[in-house]
């Protein structure tokens, strides 16, 4: 494991840190090329849409990190490491939103575009707490794939389900499926799916994590997944009673790419 990528002049690089940069980044430039693709906004808007719901995102993750841990709190809570993933879901969504209706784009069709790149975003972020050894890791176990993380952050010496490991693999497949589904459906429906698949994988590997039960056995982390698979099953029938008003949007869609896609022509329809 390795918490310090590098260090320059004594000032430490963490993976963490770089790891979430990346992720950023990744989801910024799939975000853009799905504005051009869909014919809408620009790719500036795409870059400061991540950006700003990012900056916010990390601020909420932490404040939420900061709550939990309200009664026991020490100065090593205020450091680079220990954010609360749904926290930062709730800052960096209402970001997004005030900057998506600041801006007049259509909601649903943003919320599509953005399916893809917070799957693969996630998968980043959650291969940076592996490596850095966050303590994000599963229960203690015996199968040939358990990782032990003696220099990481948290460390251990304890076999451990590599559960970081398992939620990047499934982010990653799942970002296969949605861009499958995205070429098949409207954009809130596409974001119904992520809200299914995401919330589904949480609520399944918090069996092989460490934190504790808060209702009817289920942990914190199971919450917010249930209501993220409500959220998106919802959607998934809202959507569905809508059918003329999605392909609608999808026409509309294809009309806007397409003046988009299609060369500038004078009165004399000689290509300028």
């Amino acid at each position: 494991m390795r918490p310090v990528l590098l260090s320059i002049f004594g000032f430490d690089i963490q993976t963490y840190g770089v790891s979430k940069a990346l992720a950023a980044w990744v989801a910024a430039l799939l975000l853009a090329r799905a504005f051009e693709r869909r014919g809408m906004g620009s790719r500036q808007q795409a870059y400061s849409l991540v950006l700003w719901s990012t900056l916010w995102g990390f601020l909420g993750a932490k404040v939420y990190y900061l709550l939990e841990h309200l009664p026991t709190l020490s100065m090593h809570d205020f450091g680079g490491m220990g954010f609360t993933w749904y926290g930062g879901l709730i800052a960096g969504a209402t970001a997004a939103l005030l900057m998506i209706r600041r801006w007049s784009l259509p909601l649903g069709a943003v919320a599509g575009a953005m399916a893809v790149p917070l799957s693969v975003a996630y998968a980043i972020g959650r291969l940076g707490c592996l490596v850095s050894g966050d303590g994000t890791y599963g229960r203690p176990t015996s199968l040939p794939w358990g990782m032990t993380f003696p220099n990481g952050v948290v460390a251990t010496d304890v076999p451990v389900h590599p559960t970081p490991l398992y939620e990047a693999v499934a982010a990653l497949v799942m970002a296969g499926l949605l861009w499958w589904l995205g070429r098949r459906t409207n954009g809130p429906a596409l974001f119904g799916w992520y809200l299914i698949l995401s919330g589904a994988a949480r609520f399944l590997v918090e069996f092989l994590r460490t934190n504790d039960p808060v209702v009817v056995g289920l942990t914190q982390p199971q919450l917010w997944a249930l209501a993220s698979l409500a959220g998106g099953t919802a959607l998934l029938a809202w959507t569905a009673r809508r059918p003329v008003h999605a392909a609608g949007q999808n026409a509309g869609a294809s009309l806007a790419l397409a003046e988009h896609s299609a060369p500038d022509l004078d009165k004399t329809g000689v290509t300028r």
